[in-house]
């Protein structure tokens, strides 16, 4: 069976079947804030970490698979829809979904009415765009009621699934006009907040979990969405959401344009509230205020097109073979730009809370996006390096939002070294940029340790000539490029994680032909 095709000419990837073997994703975002949209408008979104600063929750590994999303619930009378198929997976007359470059748009239809979604994180935003069409393609005046939704996660992704008792205690939200804000946590240790608004008044909201489903519906039925009506409920602790009612009437042949916004902000210590207990909104209300029509939406997402246009206009080929080609010019240039935000901490195999950016991934990664985004690779380079150690071993992952080395990961996989000269000598290569090299850099970033670059690259390159084994070729340490030939960590607790039980490297003499072919592939680069 086919679900979808390519369409070349918009850069797109087009799926007319919701019911795909398994949830077909793309990725929102380029700087700091990211969202991930399945085709059936599943997923999350967060700011810069999936792990510390989750914005909206989702379940991984649930029955039904892919539960929780931006959804939008539509009633006309006795029927109730989505656009995207789910939640409610009422049969529709027609449905397309269409992931392209940084954005997701899905369309569907019952009834004669049609519903249109657009998904994207505009540039230099904290905040994904939301623009619902509902178009009445029918002879008769329409009464529509129409509810969005959105789960907040408790920020940290990982304790939003631990110790209830205190979880269930400390949800907290502000609602104000059609912007309703999730502020857990910000009395007590917290700067940064999230909103969900939309660009018309709203008929009601709701906030709280179970008084919007009812104790025991899921999110296919939604008891205030089957009886029409809101509770216009206020959460304290439980479970809080975002919610919005609207009535909408449409006469025959009339389309209406509704934004919805789904941002991030922080304040500074000293300017967290505008009254007693009042969130300080200002910084919410700028951002709401730039897409707060549908012509300021839309030049934003012209600006968003422009800007992949560029992207993917810097290397082109003309092979006179089709697949190819859109391979090439298309979606491996994607690919590579979205393994720059994400390498691969956040995706549907990547819950997000276990490991986050890699050494090794990230350092490779720069091999296929330098020639799009050379000035952000540089930093990049930087970062990376920022968390090596002095004898040039360094921590296997860091933290996107920290930058910090992943000491519940560790290190002492003794191939990561080499991958930084790997990276770092591939960006001069495509920029001529030697002047990174001077670049001061800290060790484990440790204020006062700072060396130039190069000085890094060095104890890269030391630390596999002081590790080799009997054969005079390189210790494999921990691992090497292949994580699951893991020689030297042994367990013999069933309780005991896989990924961070000791590393036993200590003695051992297993070596590694793979880190001994890289060393020549660098050691050449790093001589020159």
């Amino acid at each position: 069976m086919q679900y979808g095709s390519f369409d070349d000419e918009r850069r797109e990837y087009v799926i007319t079947n919701p019911r795909t073997p398994w949830p077909w994703i793309n990725y929102l975002g380029n700087e700091d804030f990211f969202s991930l949209v399945s085709n059936t408008a599943g997923g999350y979104a967060f700011y810069k970490d999936a792990k510390f600063r989750r914005l909206t929750r989702y379940r991984y590994n649930n029955v039904p698979m892919d539960s929780g999303g931006r959804y939008f619930y539509i009633c006309e009378g006795e029927t109730v829809w989505s656009p995207g198929w789910k939640p409610c997976k009422t049969e529709l007359d027609n449905y397309e979904c269409r992931h392209g470059m940084g954005y997701t748009q899905i369309t569907a239809e019952k009834n004669n009415l049609e519903a249109e979604l657009l998904l994207f994180v505009p540039l230099q935003t904290r905040a994904e765009v939301q623009k619902v069409t509902l178009r009445n393609k029918s002879c008769d005046s329409k009464r529509v009621q129409l509810f969005s939704f959105a789960e907040w996660c408790l920020w940290n992704a990982a304790t939003d699934m631990e110790n209830f008792q205190r979880n269930l205690s400390t949800g907290e939200v502000e609602v104000e006009g059609s912007v309703i804000y999730h502020k857990t946590e910000y009395r007590e240790r917290r700067n940064h907040y999230a909103y969900y608004s939309v660009n018309q008044p709203v008929e009601g909201f709701d906030t709280d979990r179970e008084s919007f489903f009812g104790l025991y519906n899921g999110f296919d039925e939604p008891q205030a969405v089957l009886e029409g009506k809101p509770r216009n409920s206020m959460a304290h602790g439980w479970s809080p959401i975002a919610s919005h009612y609207l009535e909408i009437e449409l006469e025959p042949g009339e389309s209406r344009e509704i934004i919805f916004m789904l941002g991030y902000e922080e304040n500074e210590p000293d300017e967290k509230w505008e009254g007693i207990g009042i969130l300080n909104k200002k910084k919410a209300r700028e951002s709401i205020v730039r897409f707060d029509s549908v012509e300021k939406v839309n030049n934003a997402f012209i600006a968003l097109r422009t800007y992949w246009n560029q992207l993917l206009g810097n290397f082109n080929v003309k092979t006179g073979e089709e697949k190819l080609d859109r391979m090439v010019n298309i979606w491996n240039q994607y690919q590579c730009m979205i393994t720059f935000c994400f390498s691969r901490s956040a995706s549907y195999f990547e819950s997000g809370i276990g490991r986050g950016m890699g050494f090794r991934d990230s350092n490779q990664d720069l091999l296929g996006f330098v020639h799009q985004i050379p000035e952000r690779a540089r930093q990049r380079i930087i970062d990376i390096a920022s968390t090596q150690f002095s004898d040039g071993s360094c921590y296997h992952q860091y933290q996107p939002l920290t930058r910090k080395g992943n000491n519940e990961i560790g290190g002492g996989f003794n191939d990561d070294p080499l991958w930084l000269i790997l990276g770092t000598t591939a960006y001069i290569k495509e920029t001529g940029d030697f002047a990174i090299l001077d670049a001061a850099v800290p060790f484990d970033n440790e204020a006062g340790s700072e060396v130039p670059l190069f000085d890094h690259l060095t104890v890269s390159f030391d630390h596999v000539i002081r590790h080799l084994g009997p054969h005079g070729l390189p210790l494999i340490g921990r691992a090497d490029w292949n994580d699951c030939l893991n020689l030297n960590c042994f367990s013999d607790d069933p309780n005991e994680s896989f990924q961070t039980t000791e590393n036993r490297s200590k003695g051992s003499q297993a070596e590694s032909l793979m880190i001994a072919g890289l060393f020549v592939v660098c050691g050449r680069d790093y001589a020159e």
